[in-house]
């Protein structure tokens, strides 16, 4: 997996853009006062340690038997659990950054880690990782991926838990009763997604995800389409989001919306998308393998597949970059010693194996994917396979902007509805994307020292 090695060397203290919710939340450490510049302390090791799900509700109870476990194990340390949404998390370490009452540990995933590091709210974890039993034991791309997501220093600032894949999930049933070839090329993809569709009996082809999160789908379906390898052009300085193959396949791509998807796809997150795929007779949704699970509990394993995204132009498979997530250290915790412990404990083989199993996910402990499940999990196994194979060439998206996770969510979501509505061009959509682009690059670029 190839990985970028752009990186910022921002050092100043930036509060995150964005629609910034009014959460409270309290118990951070010891006293629950930590904010972004406060430098905490390592602590006695034992204690109660306040941990921060970033998917909570989809990953709770995978995370409060590795708790179980942990405190079982750990018998001096408490972990209070607090699941937030995946959709909700930025807003709310955001806001704790500047007001006080951020935990000992929470999920930091490549997408949101430049922005927190910017801040000053991470802990470095190289010296910890160093003469820790995980050293050596993590996989190598997941760590560079995340070092090269943090910011500039060389630093790790989050431990890899996962690695995550998009895949194109598929419903065996309905392609046989239609006479269907398995949609492994996006033109077999776009002939299904029409022929699958009987609006007067509610039956659709695909299902589009218009709410949040929306960008990074379109971004896969446009250069798994257009076949552009990179996201910026070889300058450096500008990206390829608006280079005409990618223009057009954009505005093939939301011609989908009405015409062989549900209505309601313009306001679906992922949580609503895979539930209505679940429940309905959509033949068609491109997720990742955090939702195989969800698939099997509502359809069992005969009547759909999970297969890597379709091939494009001359048979090559182009996707763009899934973040990896982990586990990250606040700098303003006052157990730190304790937080550690859960960290390395959770990313243990054992630990590490059953929460990828549970997500479906590839496991960032190299001993843990060579458990037996990974064969079991066919989506798991092909998209690992192809990850590592050579089929597939991903496009590094920058998460080492700090202003990427607001660019791809806040300012440019609301205009993708505008796009699937009819009500912006597809191209117009793409400048004024590729505008802001534009612009943090040069804004990281002079940052650099």
């Amino acid at each position: 997996m190839k990985i970028s090695n752009r990186r910022s060397r921002r050092a100043t203290t930036a509060v995150a853009l964005g629609a910034v919710l009014a959460l409270t939340v309290t118990a951070c450490g010891d006293d629950g006062s930590g904010a972004g510049g406060d430098k905490g302390a390592d602590g006695s090791g034992k204690g109660e340690i306040v941990f921060w799900d970033n998917n909570g509700g989809v990953r709770t109870e995978a995370w409060k038997e590795i708790i179980a476990d942990f405190e079982k194990a750990n018998p001096d340390i408490k972990v209070e659990y607090v699941g937030i949404a995946s959709t909700e998390y930025q807003s709310k370490v955001d806001t704790a950054l500047q007001g006080g009452g951020l935990p000992d540990v929470g999920g930091v995933g490549a997408a949101m880690l430049a922005g927190f590091a910017a801040q000053g709210a991470l802990e470095p974890l190289d010296e910890r990782l160093a003469e820790s039993s995980l050293d050596g034991k993590l996989n190598k791309d997941m760590v560079e991926s995340l070092k090269a997501a943090g910011g500039g220093d060389d630093k790790l600032y989050s431990i890899p838990t996962s690695a995550n894949n998009g895949v194109l999930y598929y419903r065996t049933d309905l392609f046989k009763k239609a006479g269907l070839q398995e949609p492994t090329t996006w033109d077999r993809f776009f002939e299904a997604a029409n022929k699958l569709t009987n609006k007067g009996k509610n039956e659709f082809g695909y299902t589009i995800r218009g709410g949040a999160g929306s960008i990074a789908q379109a971004l896969d379906a446009m250069y798994g389409q257009s076949g552009i390898t990179s996201f910026w052009d070889s300058s450096g300085e500008k990206t390829t989001v608006n280079d005409p193959k990618n223009v057009a396949a954009l505005e093939k791509y939301a011609a989908l919306y009405k015409k062989v998807t549900p209505a309601a796809d313009l306001n679906n997150d992922f949580t609503k998308m895979v539930a209505q795929w679940d429940s309905g007779t959509i033949g068609m949704l491109n997720h990742n393998l955090g939702s195989y699970q969800d698939h099997v509990k509502a359809l069992g394993v005969d009547k759909f597949r999970g297969i890597p995204q379709p091939t494009g132009p001359g048979g090559k498979r182009v996707q763009v970059s899934n973040p990896v997530d982990g586990l990250g250290l606040f700098k303003s915790g006052k157990n730190k010693d304790a937080a550690w412990k859960f960290i390395e404990f959770a990313t243990s083989k054992a630990e590490n194996s059953k929460f990828n199993e549970s997500a479906g996910q590839v496991p960032s402990n190299t001993d843990a994917a060579k458990d037996a499940w990974i064969s079991k999990s066919e989506p798991t196994k092909l998209a690992a396979d192809a990850l590592s194979d050579g089929s597939t060439t991903i496009v590094q998206l920058p998460y080492y902007l700090p202003d990427w996770n607001t660019i791809s969510k806040a300012d440019n979501e609301p205009n993708f509805q505008k796009v699937l509505l009819g009500k912006m061009s597809a191209k117009e959509f793409l400048d004024t994307l590729a505008e802001q682009l534009n612009a943090a690059q040069e804004e990281w670029e002079q940052q650099k020292g």
